[in-house]
């Protein structure tokens, strides 16, 4: 039996690519900050999933991962879901920072630690969620697409660690555009919005194939490309913002 560890399952496509993992035949272990939706999850399917409380940001959360995958029985699979963002033109240092410490130092804590696992047990497959808004530096929310950019960086630079090493360890960096979960619930209107459970069944195809990168969706692919060609003497002008969503009469 296959086996996969899902940090950040507790809800949104974290918790879509444990669905599908479980009825596609793998056991799982999943973890996040909160436990009561781990537990409706294992509820389901009791023998198939372990739950661990895991906080990216805690220094204990390397321990906690290797017990999780103790007791799941391995780890074929590591997917990686946390990550926190939010638009921030005026530059709140709480919002930079937090942002910066969880997809940055927390990004870092648990792909190394899934790395180093794989490194000794044979190897496997490491797949996180990165974003399109890694692509280009984005004026409305400068820590998160600084922080997407460094995630991506990252595995490039472990899959080339990985072959360099002669190690059997394989990468899926996952690009979504603007997905309906509750990080964007924030009263703002996002264009092209994505089903989360479309974005996880994107997700395991790339996994199942074996793909390096995988941005969802079509559309995003096409205006991910367009971004690139854009020189930064035109970028740096550009006045990108997202629109507020109009208050309905009451």
């Amino acid at each position: 039996m296959k086996k996969a560890i899902v940090i950040g399952a507790s809800s949104g496509i974290g918790m879509e690519v444990g669905k599908l993992l479980i009825s596609d035949g793998w056991k799982i272990g999943i973890a996040a900050r909160r436990t009561d939706r781990l537990m409706e999850l294992k509820a389901k399917s009791p023998q198939m999933v372990e739950v661990e409380t895991i906080d990216v940001n805690s220094d204990e959360a390397e321990d906690l991962l290797l017990s999780l995958i103790a007791v799941t029985g391995g780890m074929d699979l590591f997917f990686y879901a946390p990550g926190i963002g939010r638009q921030n033109p005026t530059l709140d240092p709480e919002i930079e920072e937090n942002t910066v410490v969880t997809n940055a130092l927390g990004f870092t804590r648990m792909i190394g630690a899934a790395y180093r696992y794989m490194a000794q047990h044979g190897g496997g497959h490491i797949a996180a969620i990165t974003s399109i808004a890694g692509t280009k530096g984005l004026g409305p929310a400068p820590s998160y697409s600084a922080t997407k950019a460094f995630q991506g960086t990252y595995i490039e630079a472990l899959e080339q660690l990985a072959n360099t090493q002669k190690l059997n360890i394989r990468f899926t960096d996952v690009r979504p555009g603007f997905v309906g979960t509750a990080l964007l619930n924030d009263g703002n209107r996002y264009p092209m919005m994505l089903r989360k459970e479309d974005v996880a069944f994107e997700i395991v195809e790339a996994i199942r194939k074996h793909k390096h990168v995988c941005v969802i969706d079509w559309r995003w692919r096409i205006v991910t490309a367009l971004w690139r060609c854009i020189p930064k003497c035109i970028w740096r002008h550009l006045p990108l913002q997202v629109k507020k969503q109009k208050e309905k009469n009451k």
